[in-house]
């Protein structure tokens, strides 16, 4: 559930069948966030928010309501982006190189790349979006030789060095970027 509030913009209510009490903390989008009991309505929960407010100002850093807006607006942008342009990278990978995949899954993931499921997903970060396509071509081929070496073996690393023969100073390189948006 989301609450607008005047003072601290979007906040994120998590209802959790396991809590007894109510928690505040940062989200990872820098937004408040609200543990709450399962039980609890929305009406209690702006209650709640508005009882609290001087102890979450004092010990919560939060974001600005601004930021939090344009956070949003860039990840939307990069989502659109990624949409247009990774699938068909992927494929095209995929194509040339004589891989088979069953699908492929777009995140915004604060720590990761990519990744590829035993059930033969691939998902991409659209922070990939930020990065220049060499790196973006790495990131697809490293997901794409997993299909064949679900770990970070000797010959995992084989078969991304036969794609990509320059992979270590890419992984090098994007090592400077953050996945997070």
């Amino acid at each position: 559930m989301l609450i607008q509030d005047a003072e601290f913009g979007e906040v994120i209510v998590r209802k959790n069948a396991f809590a007894k009490h109510v928690r505040f903390s940062v989200s990872p989008s820098g937004r408040l966030q609200m543990s709450v009991p399962s039980s609890t309505s929305e009406f209690l929960a702006k209650r709640l928010l508005k009882t609290n407010r001087s102890l979450i100002r004092e010990k919560i850093p939060l974001s600005d309501p601004k930021t939090q807006r344009a956070r949003d607006a860039k990840k939307r942008l990069l989502m659109k982006q990624a949409r247009d342009y990774l699938p068909y990278r992927l494929d095209y990978f995929a194509k040339l190189y004589g891989y088979q995949y069953d699908k492929c899954r777009l995140s915004h993931a604060a720590t990761r790349w990519g990744s590829c499921s035993s059930n033969r997903t691939i998902s991409l970060n659209i922070g990939l979006m930020q990065v220049p396509e060499i790196l973006r071509d790495y990131v697809i081929i490293h997901e794409l030789a997993h299909l064949n070496h679900m770990d970070h073996s000797a010959a995992f690393w084989a078969e991304v060095a036969s794609h990509d023969p320059k992979y270590k100073e890419h992984r090098n390189k994007l090592k400077q970027f953050s996945p997070g948006v």
